[in-house]
C-alpha cells in the first residue's frame, strides 16, 4: 500500500450515482497484482480501485487481500476513493505522524475523523465497524446508509481484512454525490473539469448545467458542458472571455469546487474572411496546433470526420492543442478602415458544419460590407495572424422556389448549396393576394443541401387553397416569382 509519490491535491468531497457509474473506462482490465482474492466480489472491487488508482499494493507487487488492513492503509484508501481534499500544506496535529511518513498527506487530510487523542496508529488494524463509521463521517450520510451496503451487512465486529476493505469502500463510492476532483483553465474561454463520477445527461442540460456551475466575479457557463472522448468524467466547459487579473471561485451544487486565476492565453486563429454581404469568418488549423472541440468530445466522436481522443493535457501523437470550446454568445469587433469599430456576435451552429474550423459571424443592425474597403478583426478571447480582408461584392443567395410542408412551415430552396448554416436567423415573408402578410424564421439545423426549413411565427397558420408570394427579409437572398401554396 505503500506509495512515496507526492500527493497531488484534489479540490474537493462531494448527489447520488449508482454503481455503474463510478465504474472506470475500462472496466474488465486484468488484475494487476500478483495474488487474488478468494471471493470474486472482492477482487472486481480490488481491480476497480486499482484502475481508479486508490490502491496500489506492495513492493512487490502483492495486494494481501487476506491480511488485517492497517489504519494507515484505510486513511489512504478512504482519501482517494472517495476524494478527500489533501492538502500537504495542512497542520498535522498528530504526535505520531512525521512528514516523512508515506501516509502523511493522508492521515492529515483525515484529522477530524481519525484522530484519537492526538495519535493516528497508523499501524494498528481497524475493525469494521470503525470502517462503517469512518465512511458514514467522510460521506456525511446516515450510518445505515453505509451499514446496509451488502458486504457492511455480512462483516462482524472483528478487524477487517485489506480486501474487505476494499469491497466496503467500493461499494460506498455509490453513495458518493459527484464532485469536482479537478478543476483547470485551459484558455481565455475554456476550462476542463473532472468529477469524481459521470454527470447525469439531465444535468448537462444548459438550464440544469447553468444552475449547478457557478462562479463568482460574473463569470458563467456559456453553453453545456461537454464529455471528452475517451473520458469518464472530464468536460471541457466553455465561459466567457475571463479578465485578466480575476481570480474566480466555481460551486457546484452549491459545494466548493476550487479557484483558478483568469487565463490570458488566447487561441491562435489564422485568417479571416468575407463569406457574404453581412456575415464573415475566421478560421483555425490542427496543424496549427488549435483543435475545434467538436473533434475531441465523445458526443461527436462518430460522426465528425477526423475525431480523435487527446489525453488530460489535451496532446495527441505528441502533439498539444488548443482547445476552441462552444462559440455561443461569443463576439468579435470588426473594424472598417477609417470607421467605426462594430460587433459582430457568432451565428450558431456555424462553427465547423462545414468541415473547417470557420465560424461565422454577422454583422449588426443590417450593416452590410462596403466593396473595396478593408476590415479589421479583433476579438478579447483570440489572435489572428491574418486579421484584415477587403470587402468584395458577393451576390445574395437565390431562393428557387419555396412549398409548403404543413400549415405551419414551408421547405425553401436555394438555387445552390450554402454548404454551412448561413440559412441561421434569416426570415422570410409569406405575402397573400389580400395583403395578408406572414412571416417565417429558418428552423436551426433544419438544412439539407440546398433545402431549409422556415417555421411561421407568431402562430400564424397558412390558409389552404391562398397563394402566399414568398420574399426574404434583407437583403441576405433574392426571389422572383417564388410561391406557395397549402393544399386544401
Amino acid at each position: 500500500m505503500k506509495n512515496n509519490k507526492k500527493v497531488i491535491a484534489a479540490l474537493t468531497i462531494t448527489a447520488t450515482v449508482g454503481l455503474s457509474a463510478i465504474l472506470p473506462f475500462n472496466a474488465l482490465a486484468a488484475n494487476p497484482f500478483t495474488d487474488a482474492a478468494s471471493k470474486a466480489q472482492i477482487q472486481t472491487a480490488i481491480e476497480q480501485l486499482a484502475q481508479q488508482q486508490v490502491v496500489s499494493g506492495y513492493e512487490d507487487h502483492a495486494f494481501k487481500p487476506d491480511q488485517a488492513v492497517t489504519r494507515a492503509e484505510i486513511a489512504k484508501m478512504v482519501a482517494l476513493a472517495l476524494h478527500v481534499k489533501v492538502d500537504s500544506a495542512a497542520s498535522n496535529n498528530f504526535q505520531d505522524v512525521a512528514k516523512g511518513d508515506w501516509y502523511y498527506d493522508y492521515a492529515v487530510a483525515l484529522t477530524s475523523v481519525m484522530g484519537k487523542n492526538g495519535q493516528f496508529q497508523g499501524s494498528q488494524t481497524m475493525a469494521s465497524a470503525e470502517l462503517i463509521d469512518l465512511l458514514t463521517a467522510v460521506l456525511k450520510v446516515d450510518k445505515t446508509a453505509v451499514a446496509q451496503l451488502p458486504s457492511a451487512a455480512a462483516l462482524a465486529n472483528a478487524q477487517i481484512t485489506r480486501g474487505q476493505a476494499a469491497l466496503l469502500i467500493f461499494e460506498a463510492q455509490q453513495l458518493a454525490p459527484i464532485q469536482v476532483t479537478k478543476l483547470q483553465v485551459l484558455n481565455a474561454i475554456t476550462l476542463q473539469v473532472t468529477f469524481s463520477a459521470p454527470i447525469p445527461a439531465a444535468e448537462l442540460e444548459l438550464d440544469a448545467a447553468s444552475k449547478n456551475f457557478v462562479f463568482d466575479n460574473g463569470l458563467a457557463i456559456s453553453n453545456v458542458p461537454r464529455l471528452k472522448t475517451g473520458s469518464k468524467s472530464t468536460y471541457i466547459v466553455p465561459v466567457p472571455t475571463q479578465k485578466a487579473g480575476t481570480t474566480y471561485s466555481l460551486t457546484y451544487k452549491g459545494q466548493p469546487a476550487g479557484t483558478f486565476t483568469a487565463s490570458t492565453e488566447k487561441i491562435a486563429l489564422k485568417s479571416t474572411a468575407q463569406v457574404a454581404n453581412d456575415l464573415f469568418e475566421v478560421e483555425s488549423f490542427l496543424t496549427d496546433g488549435v483543435a475545434d472541440y467538436g473533434y475531441v468530445i465523445a458526443a461527436y466522436s462518430k460522426s465528425r470526420p477526423g475525431a480523435f481522443s487527446v489525453d488530460e493535457t489535451n496532446s495527441y501523437n505528441g502533439k498539444t492543442y488548443q482547445i476552441l470550446s462552444s462559440m455561443r454568445n461569443r463576439q468579435v469587433q470588426i473594424t472598417p478602415e477609417g470607421g467605426t469599430p462594430m460587433t459582430a456576435s457568432y451565428l450558431p451552429f456555424t462553427q465547423a458544419t462545414d468541415g473547417r474550423q470557420a465560424p461565422k459571424f454577422i454583422l449588426p443592425n443590417g450593416e452590410k460590407f462596403q466593396p473595396g474597403v478593408k476590415y479589421t478583426v479583433a476579438a478579447d478571447w483570440a489572435t489572428l495572424a491574418n486579421p484584415t480582408f477587403t470587402a468584395k461584392e458577393i451576390a445574395p443567395l437565390t431562393i428557387q422556389s419555396a412549398a409548403a410542408v404543413d400549415k405551419k412551415t414551408i421547405a425553401v430552396t436555394l438555387s445552390q448549396d450554402p454548404k454551412d448554416e448561413i440559412f441561421v436567423s434569416r426570415r422570410v415573408t409569406l405575402t397573400a393576394a389580400d395583403g395578408t402578410a406572414l412571416t417565417a424564421e429558418y428552423t436551426l439545423t433544419s438544412r439539407k443541401g440546398t433545402v431549409g426549413t422556415f417555421a411561421l411565427l407568431n402562430k400564424a397558420e397558412l390558409v389552404p387553397g391562398t397563394a402566399y408570394t414568398v420574399a426574404p427579409v434583407g437583403a441576405w437572398s433574392t426571389a422572383s416569382g417564388v410561391s406557395v401554396t397549402l393544399a386544401k
